[in-house]
């Protein structure tokens, strides 16, 4: 008897095609990427990587993120803005995150700007999340040639963070920011996140049903 050659069935979830087969960028899509952050010391964490990323692949810097968390004190923007020149300058012989003077500078000076943008706002969360009116923008692209690299949007919440002394946040940088931390809902349509995502409730509001 011959047994014909049936279809194995998939025993992996279908995902952005971007994560490729590395265990720690699919365990950074399927459990981080494209849900919402609403905590500052994270928002400030991600504004700092997605900057940093500026020139080098993600993989690089999502495997230097434990470098750039002890490097940086937790990513306490408090503590960060109290960095001194000499600071600077001895990060600049840590191998475990980006040795970029510009960076590394960008990234004290941000901490600053966040502290003001709480000042002004109440939290660098209300701030942002302001752009999208508080709730996740949802896409339904089919292909990642339909995933745009900036919006208006970003366009305006670059403008916005510019204005407040921030650095390393052009337009380009701030979609990426929003699609990290789920501003924008990027999963493709048949990815696995992304109708559980497009069913997270808006903050301070109950799911229906």
């Amino acid at each position: 008897m011959i047994v014909p050659n049936l279809p194995q069935p998939r025993t992996e979830p279908i995902r952005c095609p971007w994560c490729g087969d590395a265990e720690d960028y699919q365990r950074y899509h399927d459990l981080e990427w494209g849900v919402p952050v609403h905590d500052d010391v994270r928002l400030y964490e991600m504004i700092t990587l997605e900057g940093a990323q500026a020139g080098l692949s993600w993989i690089t810097i999502l495997r230097k993120r434990e470098g750039y968390r002890e490097a940086f004190d937790g990513f306490d923007p408090a503590r960060v803005a109290r960095y001194t020149p000499a600071r600077a300058e001895k990060l600049m012989g840590n191998a475990a995150i980006v040795r970029n003077r510009l960076k590394i500078s960008s990234t004290i000076g941000n901490a600053k700007a966040v502290l003001a943008v709480q000042d002004e706002f109440g939290s660098l969360d209300a701030f942002l999340w302001s752009h999208v009116d508080g709730k996740p923008l949802q896409g339904a692209r089919r292909s990642m040639r339909e995933v745009p690299a900036k919006s208006d949007v970003s366009d305006r919440m670059s403008k916005a963070l510019l204005k407040r002394g921030f650095r390393f946040v052009g337009s380009t940088i701030c979609y990426a920011f929003m699609q990290a931390v789920g501003m924008v809902n990027d999963h493709l349509v048949d990815c696995h996140r992304h109708a559980a995502l497009a069913a997270v409730a808006p903050r301070g509001r109950k799911p229906r049903g």
